[in-house]
């Protein structure tokens, strides 16, 4: 399969090219960028010497659809709208690495993004990509998830699912590694912030709740809301959250791990640990592997559920290789069985 990407410079493009360069059945016929295609990918990113000969190309929609098969943008919120409608005007295939067709409900995206969203006939042809939970693919047009979204959804899923949780209880304590920041620099990742530092940010306020909720309702309507709160650690990648929420039954570590086993025996990328154990962000990065642990406290009949992710791997373009694989129909694993990074 040919494909293009579009904002192959920024980290999730990178990624992207990363994933994509090993994959059996695709092949990369271009790459673009819009404020680099003067310069070539070896001079913007060294470490790609010798090893990607395409130039970068500046965004022709008619060249890229004549080359190509299918095309990611890896292009932030706000840009990805204005791309993407050419492509989905064409009846092109899409996937998209933004924010700009995740969120269906009317007004949702200009509160939460604070700008105009892309036409809604166009939102609602858009598949909202959770790799896990796409049982019946429809379309050729797929919003991938954010990562803080992914993590959270697949820690909560099994629970809600089979409404074992109160509805008003869910926490949700998040922490990212300074990439999920993109290459925007601001103070808040600026290295003398950052480093040797923690940082709470967008407290009540962050674009991926509104998401979230959206995806949740879908598996229990009852929720309306929950706690969510987002951190920034100093670490280059990798997603670590815990969430929390308070059961409508008694049950014990063994019940619930052996439920979430269950519930993702078929999933390849959704590893659960065994009881009393927990995962690091170490096993997860440079991977699509989501890895889960739980713990249940019978005397607050609260359950604790710790995941982790890399967030440019399944929290971006390993999901989004992954969205290849499930509407191309090559195997699931396709590109993505490399082993994490470690140590």
């Amino acid at each position: 399969m040919k494909v293009s990407i579009v904002g192959v410079t920024g980290y999730s493009g990178l990624e992207l090219l990363r994933y994509l360069k090993q994959h059996p059945f695709v092949e990369i016929v271009s790459i673009h960028s819009h404020s680099m295609n003067k310069k070539s990918l070896a001079e913007v990113n060294p470490h790609l010497r010798q090893l990607i000969s395409l130039p970068l190309e500046e965004i022709n929609f008619q060249k890229i659809m004549e080359s190509s098969e299918l095309v990611f943008l890896a292009t932030p919120s706000g840009i990805s709208k204005e791309l993407a409608i050419p492509f989905v005007e064409a009846d092109f295939p899409v996937i998209d690495l933004s924010g700009d067709f995740r969120l269906k409900e009317v007004g949702a995206y200009e509160t939460w993004y604070g700008s105009s969203p892309a036409p809604e006939a166009i939102i609602n042809m858009f598949d909202y990509g959770l790799a896990e939970a796409r049982e019946k693919p429809k379309s050729k047009w797929i919003a991938n998830p954010g990562c803080y979204a992914t993590a959270t959804e697949l820690s909560l899923a099994p629970l809600l699912k089979e409404e074992l949780i109160l509805p008003d209880s869910i926490i949700v304590d998040a922490k990212s590694g300074l990439s999920g920041a993109g290459k925007g620099l601001s103070q808040l990742t600026h290295f003398t912030e950052a480093h040797d530092n923690m940082t709470l940010y967008k407290m009540n306020q962050h674009q991926h709740i509104p998401e979230i909720i959206q995806q949740i309702k879908i598996w229990e309507k009852a929720v309306k809301a929950i706690q969510f709160s987002t951190s920034l650690i100093p670490v280059t990648r990798g997603i670590f959250l815990t969430a929390y929420a308070k059961l409508k039954q008694p049950s014990s570590d063994e019940k619930l791990v052996q439920l979430f086993k269950d519930h993702y025996e078929e999933k390849p990328f959704v590893r659960v640990q065994e009881v009393g154990n927990y995962p690091a962000l170490k096993q997860v990065i440079g991977s699509n592997y989501c890895d889960i642990g739980l713990a249940y406290n019978k005397e607050t009949n609260l359950v604790t559920i710790v995941t982790v992710i890399d967030n440019l791997g399944k929290g971006a373009a390993g999901q989004a290789v992954q969205n290849l694989n499930i509407y191309a129909g090559f195997d699931e694993c396709s590109g993505l069985d490399n082993i994490p990074i470690f140590p």
